[in-house]
């Protein structure tokens, strides 16, 4: 017998209630019930990245983390990085450097290249490399997705630098 219960999620700042299984999968609520369209469901099994949020700061697939897993954790998706408006700065080196092709896994990328940034602010080509190998892009856009993350940290220095 399957049975729901409540759950409280935070998810970009912002605190929510939902009904659901304990074992549905973090990504069927963001999208479906808090209607945000950033992680998307590429592989269902958590081996592709395209579903890829942070969740207390560290990268999690979305598709295979049951809710229970992600009630009372800090839940940040694309649209908590930054909007249209005022994108976050590794968001703006995703647009400056041209990286994204159809845009599938672009969000996967940027939430675990953020995570990454974050741990390690200055890294070398072959660091990025590594730290998106997980992360699948079937248009072929890696390079200019590298490309992105080394100029976010080289801004961020930059920026740091000047502060």
């Amino acid at each position: 017998m399957r049975t729901t219960r409540r759950f409280s999620l935070r998810v970009n700042g912002a605190s929510h209630e939902i009904e659901g299984e304990a074992q549905t999968p973090l990504l069927f609520f963001l999208r479906n019930d808090l209607c945000l369209n950033s992680p998307k469901f590429g592989c269902g099994l958590g081996e592709c990245g395209a579903c890829t949020v942070l969740v207390d700061g560290q990268p999690a697939r979305a598709c295979a983390l049951p809710v229970r897993l992600a009630e009372n954790r800090e839940i940040v998706t694309l649209e908590g990085l930054g909007s249209v408006e005022a994108p976050h700065p590794l968001q703006q080196a995703f647009i400056d450097a041209q990286a994204a092709q159809c845009g599938y896994c672009i969000s996967g990328m940027v939430m675990t290249a953020k995570a990454f940034l974050d741990a390690r602010p200055a890294p070398s080509e072959a660091e990025v490399r590594e730290a998106l190998r997980h992360n699948l892009c079937r248009c072929g856009t890696h390079v200019e997705i590298v490309r992105a993350v080394l100029l976010a940290a080289e801004r961020g220095r930059q920026d740091a630098a000047a502060s």
